[in-house]
């Protein structure tokens, strides 16, 4: 299954099968996974970071980042708790949106799924599921940063352990090569908690992480997510609960999860009758026991 080349299940169970691969741990004797998942709903190829995206065809894009966090931490002190590091003050704005060098990745092959499934617009093309080994990856950082882990007995950074280099450039500098490290955020907001969300992070401001993952098929797969089994997928994840309301959270995650999922599909709109559980029958069974 260790692969850089894109395998096609078919279905529901195949789809699974392929996420779930290798999540034997012979050492703890748990099925716990190794692998870090990103999901998105075309399949581009492209693990591109958004300060990357907003800085196409820019010669020097290290003023553009530095521009980004230092207006970030002027003009959000009021929403911002915690430490003041620059890790700390990357991992927020990433999470409120501004363009960074950071990509989204989570814990778990179904919140992958719902995010590979998420765009009803774009169910006429195949998605797909990036699946990065962290603990393979974890053998090619500079010594410094392998230190960390090992002192930590972790497979992943957070923004404290990262605390002693304090700055971006001085984080820059820790390898000869190009290389990639996983990041735990700290809980700044539920969502982060709901999505079982870490992010990766690579020296550079413009790095491709696909491009590094191109010479190390042994790392990563790629899971395909075919146009022919998204709405059977994203029937059975918000059957699972694995839906917006429970993964964004907030009125916002709950007006996203109403809107797609009683949106038409074959010419005909869900009923209250086959609403999700979560707002259907629990609510009933309350006001019957209020009588």
């Amino acid at each position: 299954m260790r692969t850089g080349r894109s395998a096609s299940p078919p279905r529901w169970l195949d789809i699974l099968g392929a996420l779930y691969a290798e999540s034997w741990n012979p050492r703890l004797g748990r099925f716990r996974s190794r692998f870090a998942y990103r999901g998105v709903s075309t399949q581009t190829g492209a693990l591109e970071t958004s300060l990357a995206r907003l800085a196409a065809g820019t010669r020097n894009v290290v003023p553009i980042e530095l521009g980004l966090l230092r207006g970030f931490r002027k003009y959000a002190q009021l929403d911002a708790d915690g430490a003041d590091t620059i890790w700390h003050w990357l991992t927020l704005a990433q999470h409120a949106g501004l363009p960074s060098r950071l990509l989204d990745w989570t814990y778990s092959p179904l919140v992958a799924l719902h995010f590979a499934t998420a765009h009803v617009d774009e169910f006429d093309q195949d998605g797909e599921v990036w699946c990065v080994d962290f603990a393979r990856v974890n053998k090619l950082l500079p010594r410094r940063l392998r230190q960390l882990l090992d002192a930590e007995q972790s497979e992943a950074l957070t923004v404290d352990m990262l605390a002693e280099f304090r700055t971006l450039s001085e984080f820059d500098r820790l390898g000869r090569s190009s290389f990639v490290v996983f990041v735990e955020p700290p809980t700044i907001h539920q969502r982060l908690a709901a999505q079982h969300a870490l992010f990766s992070l690579m020296p550079g401001p413009t790095a491709r992480l696909d491009h590094w993952l191109a010479g190390r098929p042994d790392v990563y797969r790629r899971v395909s997510v075919p146009a022919a089994a998204k709405w059977e997928i994203r029937d059975k994840l918000d059957q699972a609960n694995i839906n917006e309301r429970v993964l964004h959270g907030g009125l916002d995650g709950l007006s996203r999860w109403l809107a797609r999922y009683y949106r038409p599909s074959n010419g005909r709109a869900p009923t209250d009758h086959d609403a999700a559980p979560p707002l259907g029958g629990r609510r009933r069974q309350r006001i019957r026991r209020r009588r």
